[in-house]
């Protein structure tokens, strides 16, 4: 019963890792796009904010889907 209880706190870990993550991102992205329309970038540094953005919530789904997938196997 302990083991699973670790692996339960295991997973729990790492999904607010990931909420956080994804929060930070979202916050993070949005102040970028807010900073690159009041100074005035141009277009292709704002696409990287954008590129940096879809890298950290890629990184969140991918996080999310093994967390289920070993959900799964643990039930």
């Amino acid at each position: 019963m302990t083991h699973r209880t670790d692996i339960d706190q295991a997973l729990g870990r790492q999904a607010r890792l990931v909420s956080i993550v994804i929060a930070a991102t979202m916050i993070l992205w949005m102040a970028a796009q807010w900073m690159g329309g009041k100074l005035g970038l141009p277009e292709h540094y704002v696409f990287l904010f954008d590129l940096f953005a879809l890298a950290g919530f890629l990184w969140a789904l991918i996080v999310t889907f093994q967390i289920w997938r070993k959900r799964r196997t643990i039930d």
